[in-house]
């Protein structure tokens, strides 16, 4: 089945930054075009860091105040997240704020791959980088919900095309199906309970899909053969085991 490719939905013009580029710089490039971040490229214009405003905020954080007295004593810097953090209040380049290693998607991969890398690491933006791991455009949170605004019509395009055409090889009218503000609903009689629910997950992993709701009844409840009668069923067999 199709789904959008990161490719199809990032930023190709790129604000970045090379480890050497100053501080101040890097202030102005994320305040001159009121973004979050940005990747720090080395000179084949690979990844190596992402520079966020929480780098320069930990920067002038920990930056020591004059007019605070100075401690006597103080304890040596132990945790890891410690010493990046000493590191970054000293640091003068984007290469000595950046973040490591950068956290990156490839323009081939899904949106929604990209979602779930963002979510799992509480991130707004990811680098894109091409087969030879190259900086080839940026992606948002914004980026990827294009997706939800896909058209109904296209939606329901997809599903009769993918899903019970392609997949379950049925008539395209044989399942009613429609959409509204991205709900999918299918109604209709299918010959087995297996195909249903096949019908219902696909459909759900379509792009722009908020929901299914399945009105689907069934001649035959083929949940309980086995693996080799399922096999008699064709395509319903293979999607079965991806359930």
């Amino acid at each position: 089945m199709k789904h959008n490719k990161v490719g199809s939905v990032m930023t190709t013009e790129v604000v970045r930054a090379e480890y050497g580029t100053p501080f101040k710089e890097v202030a102005r490039l994320l305040g001159g075009h009121r973004i979050s971040g940005l990747p720090v490229v080395d000179e084949d214009d690979q990844v190596i860091g992402v520079v966020s405003e929480t780098d320069l905020m930990i920067r002038q954080a920990e930056t020591p105040d004059p007019l605070e007295p100075k401690r006597r004593f103080r304890f040596a810097v132990v945790s890891r997240d410690a010493r990046k953090r000493a590191v970054k209040a000293k640091a003068r380049t984007a290469g000595q704020l950046m973040s490591e290693p950068p956290v990156t998607v490839h323009a081939d991969d899904t949106i929604v791959e990209a979602a779930r890398t963002m979510a799992r690491h509480h991130i707004e933006r990811l680098p894109v980088l091409d087969e030879e791991h190259r900086l080839v455009g940026i992606v948002t949170r914004r980026d990827l919900l294009q997706v939800f605004l896909r058209p109904d019509a296209e939606i329901r395009g997809e599903v009769i095309d993918e899903v019970l055409i392609r997949a379950l090889w049925l008539p395209p009218r044989s399942i009613d199906v429609s959409v509204v503000e991205g709900v999918v609903t299918l109604s209709g009689h299918m010959e087995r309970k297996s195909e249903t629910e096949i019908a219902v997950s696909m459909t759900r992993q379509i792009d722009g899909v908020v929901a299914v709701v399945g009105k689907l009844t069934y001649r035959l409840d083929d949940s309980h053969l086995q693996p080799d009668e399922q096999a008699l069923h064709g395509v319903t067999d293979d999607w079965l085991r991806k359930l």
